[in-house]
């Protein structure tokens, strides 16, 4: 424990001002649109756009994949891609490998939205580096990188199991 509180709660506390700031920034941003200035402004931003734009990649994914990136389930994902296809971040589009499945790709206005939060995430990294110094910086990223890798091959690892004993 440090200062009485257990790694989890900073983690979350953390986790939870960096969010603040990229979504503060992103309101700021010149290039952002105005009306979604104002979502953001007014608190109508769902984990929904955010998920999607830390877990799609530019050339798009299949559901299932973005699902497991996530961590969610593919019935939350698919909710998830529900509401931002509505807003126009993303689109289905047929699987060129496989006739049956979709993938989820960013529409212009989706590759715009995940620009301006790549610029604001990068912008409140060098504040948080500056804020607490390069070297402490690097040390938590180490150790977070280091962490979470190993957390997430564990996770993958159980999730090919489960998804081979089902076959």
């Amino acid at each position: 424990m440090l200062n009485g509180m257990h790694l989890g709660r900073l983690l979350n506390q953390a986790h939870q001002i960096f969010e603040a700031r990229v979504l503060q920034r992103m309101a700021a941003h010149e290039r952002l649109p105005l009306r979604w200035a104002h979502r953001i402004e007014s608190a109508r931003i769902t984990a929904a756009l955010v998920h999607i734009t830390r877990h799609l990649e530019p050339e798009g994914a299949r559901l299932s994949t973005l699902a497991a990136r996530a961590q969610m389930s593919k019935q939350a994902m698919a909710s998830v891609v529900d509401e931002c296809e509505v807003l126009g971040l993303v689109r289905r589009t047929p699987d060129p490998q496989d006739a049956r499945a979709k993938r989820v790709q960013f529409t212009e206005t989706g590759l715009l939205w995940r620009e301006v939060y790549d610029d604001a995430a990068r912008q409140t990294q060098q504040e948080f580096q500056d804020e607490v110094g390069q070297d402490v910086a690097t040390v938590v990223a180490l150790g977070l990188e280091a962490y979470a890798g190993g957390q997430m091959a564990a996770l993958e690892s159980k999730s090919i199991q489960r998804h081979r004993s089902k076959i």
